[in-house]
């Protein structure tokens, strides 16, 4: 199976799957001599893991990381940093009545269509469990990014039509993490827990929109055509299974706008070039442009839900109707936040890593 490792300088491999014995990351490129240990890996696993409140799946993983290699001393060394992450709470049983039918929305078909076989255990490779890998190597990428004193942030935006208002970046970093929903609209916040524990009571689940903003990014990061910044980011946040969208900056909202209406024009500031708006996200001609970097990101609702289904027998060849149980989010969105937070912090790395502004040894 190819497809498992991203980057170029800074590259990770993630490896292991939902029910297996534990998952982990490999990060090859990591500069030598950053100051690194497990507690800086785990402060981001635990905002990823699962069972942090009544909103998110029961599973209670305490996600624990284990460095295996590559640090020497409390330093990177240069070489692989490898993170084993135990699965404990996994009950492969809830699974067994689903060997033979794939479940609607889920990658169950289409890998079985292509390898012939497949973990059926909450989805093996294709679950949401496999971002553990991606969140430890984030936070690695974190703190290097963070000596630049770049800060990335996500938190969540909508939840089926309920919409926060437009927070600025400190105000986002002051309140993202005092509600389960991930939401700097505190008000909001409370109608989108309200919205999710309604779908959870119904037996269903609901989507919604992340949005990430990279701040302090140096203008010049991107390598046109075909590695433009914006593409990588597109690559990297799609990678995310529930992800089934983006946009960057303004988005989608070009389409109904003037030309006269969008344009970012040029000011000084202090001796710097900057644009008095930012509806380009930050990039320009795929290169970063100085501003904030904004992506925004539309994520599915959880495809297991209580409702009956229609599916088939693969081995029968025949039409059956399945219940989902197990253990499941009803709204993905607020874990998918520090997953998100990761994957652009992955990007920014390798490309500050390919323009030579952070160094090979520290």
């Amino acid at each position: 199976m190819t497809g498992n490792t991203f980057g170029k300088i800074f590259r990770i491999t993630t490896w292991g799957e939902s029910h297996g014995k534990a998952v982990g990351v490999v990060v090859d490129g990591c500069p030598a001599g950053l100051v690194l240990n497990e507690g800086d890996i785990q402060q981001e696993l635990d905002r990823r893991r699962p069972g942090q409140s009544k909103i998110a799946t029961d599973r209670e993983e305490r996600d624990e990381a284990k460095i295996l290699s590559g640090i020497f001393e409390g330093r990177t060394t240069g070489t692989p940093i490898s993170i084993l992450i135990e699965n404990k709470d996994v009950r492969s049983g809830d699974y067994e009545k689903f060997k033979n039918m794939p479940r609607p929305g889920h990658a169950d078909f289409t890998y079985w269509k292509k390898y012939g076989v497949r973990d059926y255990r909450g989805g093996g490779r294709a679950s949401g469990r496999e971002t553990v890998g991606r969140v430890a190597a984030g936070a690695i990428a974190k703190k290097l990014l963070s000596l630049k004193k770049i800060e990335i942030i996500a938190h969540v935006i909508q939840v089926g039509k309920i919409k926060a208002k437009s927070r600025d970046f400190d105000e986002i970093k002051k309140n993202v993490e005092k509600n389960p929903v991930r939401c700097a609209d505190m008000a909001v916040a409370i109608l989108m827990e309200e919205k999710i524990m309604g779908a959870r009571k119904e037996g269903d689940s609901i989507g919604g929109v992340v949005e990430v903003i990279a701040k302090g990014v140096p203008a010049g990061l991107g390598e046109p055509v075909f590695d433009k910044l914006d593409s990588d980011l597109a690559k990297a946040l799609m990678s995310i299974g529930a992800v089934k969208g983006i946009e960057i900056g303004l988005g989608f909202g070009y389409t109904d706008k003037l030309g006269s209406d969008v344009k970012d024009e040029f000011y000084m500031k202090d001796g710097d070039v900057r644009t008095r708006t930012n509806n380009a996200g930050g990039i320009l001609g795929g290169i970063s442009n100085g501003e904030e970097i904004v992506c925004r990101i539309a994520v599915k609702p959880t495809s297991s839900i209580a409702k009956p289904q229609k599916t088939v027998d693969l081995v029968e060849m025949k039409e059956r109707e399945i219940e989902i149980g197990g253990r499941h989010d009803p709204c993905i969105c607020p874990r998918i936040a520090p997953v998100a937070e990761s994957m652009v912090s992955l990007v920014l790395v390798d490309h500050m890593l390919l323009s030579g502004l952070v160094p090979r040894n520290l």
